[in-house]
């Protein structure tokens, strides 16, 4: 009788646990959503000591605390394409940066973006950002999915917070965040006030169409993008290196 409970009790584990093996899925093509949302009342210049700040409060009474944009996120093995969701006002005067577009090839780090500066539309082709990641302990779910935490420094001095699962294979993730074992799904800029955060992944085939790098603007890389940006705000002090900082992002 003891032999043949214990032999139930094997049978009904074994089947758990190659169901449970079943259900997991490592994803190399799909889709996903992102919502990114920017603190605006945190980024905005406080007066400073003995200055009137009525200007302030009125700017702050009519400006929304949050700006939220979605954007699309289709890849294909080693190669992506972020972009803004076809929806969203990417003239914003809050955030030139909406209108991001990276395409990447992860097997050739190889980056193309689109970018805007003013009334120009940018076409950046360099190489993909190294990051040191430093991976932890830390845990959370993003949209479904277990996700580690992972800190770096990019930019000399911007803090990244990213969250990143090895259940979607390929190492990309939104902008120009890459380099983690798995798909980065979740970005924070504390300091910057601003965050990425997937709300949707789907696990579908990509089509071509969905693939394709941008093309619309002035040709250039990164270094040639800075030299733009110093020629066009040489007059503007450290309102050039906050401009420089968010093209580079």
């Amino acid at each position: 009788m003891m032999k043949t409970i214990i032999r139930i009790l094997f049978i009904v584990i074994l089947f758990n646990t190659e169901a449970s093996a079943q259900l997991v899925t490592f994803l190399q093509r799909g889709h996903i959503q992102y919502e990114r949302k920017i603190n605006l009342h945190a980024r905005m210049r406080k007066p400073a000591a003995g200055e009137d700040g009525g200007w302030y409060e009125s700017l702050k009474k009519n400006t929304p605390q949050f700006l939220v944009t979605n954007f699309e996120y289709y890849f294909d093995g080693n190669t992506s394409l972020y972009k803004p969701g076809v929806s969203e006002q990417v003239n914003n005067p809050f955030v030139r940066e909406s209108s991001n577009t990276v395409y990447t090839m992860l097997d050739s780090s190889i980056s193309i973006a689109q970018k805007q500066l003013f009334e120009q539309s940018l076409v950046i082709k360099d190489s993909v950002r190294r990051i040191n990641w430093k991976i932890t302990s830390e845990t959370r779910k993003i949209a479904g999915f277990d996700c580690r935490r992972a800190n770096a420094i990019i930019l000399d001095s911007v803090y990244v917070v990213a969250f990143y699962t090895d259940a979607i294979i390929p190492s990309g993730g939104p902008e120009s965040f890459t380099g983690l074992p798995g798909t980065i799904l979740g970005v924070a800029l504390p300091h910057e006030h601003i965050t990425w955060f997937a709300t949707k992944v789907v696990m579908e085939d990509v089509r071509k169409e969905s693939l394709k790098p941008p093309t619309k603007g002035k040709a250039t890389n990164n270094k040639g993008a800075i030299e733009i940006v110093e020629k066009a705000t040489k007059d503007w002090g450290d309102g050039r290196n906050a401009l420089l900082k968010a093209l580079m992002l």
